[in-house]
C-alpha cells in the first residue's frame, strides 16, 4: 500500500499541494528591477578601521599612516610623522603633534625642542634610536600648531596603540599637557599629574613637561629632570619585577 492509499484509508484525502510560484512576466521584472540593484559598499566603520590598524606590522605601518584620511589633517599637512626610533625600545616618549619643522622633515621632535629632548635622553644614558622610540599622539600637523581636537586625537589613537603593541615598551613618558590628558582621558594640569605612575595599554606611564615648554620656562627644567629620574626608577622597578618572573 503506497502513501496515498494509507492517507485515503485514514481520511486525510484529498491531498492539497502548493502550486509552483508563477514566473514573473516582463512587467513584473521591470517593477522588481530597482530592488535588485546592489548598493555601493559603505565606507569602513571606525571599528573595522581600528581592527585593520591593529593588524599592521612595521613593513606597512608608515605607508598606512601616509594614506590615512580619517580626519581633515591629511589635506593640510606636508608630510606624515609616524615616529622614529628603536622598534624594541624600553622607553616610549609621546608628544602632542608634529610642528612646522617636523611637518617639513617627517620626523618628530626636531629643531630646538628636539635638541633639548636629545640632551634629556643623553642625561638618562640613552639616545634617539637606541632603547628609545619617539612619537606623537597625532601623526599629522594641525594647521598653525593649534591644539588637536578630540576627534582628531581619537582618529589617530589606533596608530599609537598599534605602535605600543609592536614596540612593547617598558615605560611611556607623556610630554606635555595635551599628550598626557589625551592618553589619560582627564582634564588636569601637568602639576597635578606629575609624580605618579599611571597605566596606558598596560604600560607604566609618567607625565612631564614638553621640551618646547621648557625652552620658554627654564626654571621648570629641574622639575622635568625629577620626572625623568622618577621614570628611570619606575623602569628599573618594572625590569626587576620582570626578571623575577
Amino acid at each position: 500500500m503506497d502513501r496515498f492509499e494509507i492517507l485515503h484509508e485514514i481520511g486525510l484525502t484529498p491531498i492539497w499541494r502548493l502550486r509552483a510560484p508563477a514566473r514573473p512576466g516582463p512587467a513584473a521584472c521591470e517593477q522588481e528591477q530597482p530592488h535588485a540593484v546592489r548598493e555601493p559598499s559603505a565606507p569602513a566603520t571606525a571599528l573595522e578601521r581600528t581592527v585593520r590598524i591593529a593588524a599592521l606590522d612595521w613593513s606597512n605601518f608608515a605607508e598606512d599612516v601616509a594614506a590615512c584620511t580619517a580626519c581633515g589633517l591629511a589635506r593640510t599637512r606636508r608630510l606624515p610623522v609616524p615616529g622614529v626610533g628603536d622598534i624594541h625600545a624600553e622607553w616610549l616618549f609621546v608628544g602632542e603633534a608634529p610642528g612646522a619643522e617636523e611637518d617639513a622633515r617627517g620626523e618628530p621632535f626636531v629643531g630646538q625642542a628636539g635638541k633639548l629632548l636629545d640632551n634629556m635622553l643623553a642625561a638618562l644614558g640613552v639616545r634617539r634610536g637606541q632603547r628609545v622610540y619617539i612619537a606623537n599622539v597625532l601623526k599629522c600637523r594641525p594647521p598653525g600648531n593649534r591644539t588637536p581636537s578630540p576627534l582628531e586625537a581619537e582618529a589617530c589613537r589606533p596608530y599609537l596603540d598599534r605602535q605600543i603593541a609592536l614596540i612593547q615598551p617598558k615605560i611611556i613618558v607623556a610630554l606635555g599637557k595635551s599628550a598626557a590628558t589625551t592618553l589619560l582621558n582627564v582634564e588636569a594640569s601637568i602639576a597635578s599629574l606629575r609624580g605618579r605612575v599611571y597605566r596606558y595599554e598596560g604600560v607604566a606611564l609618567i607625565v612631564t613637561y614638553h621640551p618646547a615648554y621648557l625652552l620658554r620656562n627654564l626654571p621648570d627644567k629641574a622639575k622635568a629632570w625629577e620626572d625623568l629620574c622618577f621614570a628611570r626608577a619606575t623602569l628599573r622597578g618594572v625590569s626587576a619585577g620582570a626578571s623575577r618572573l
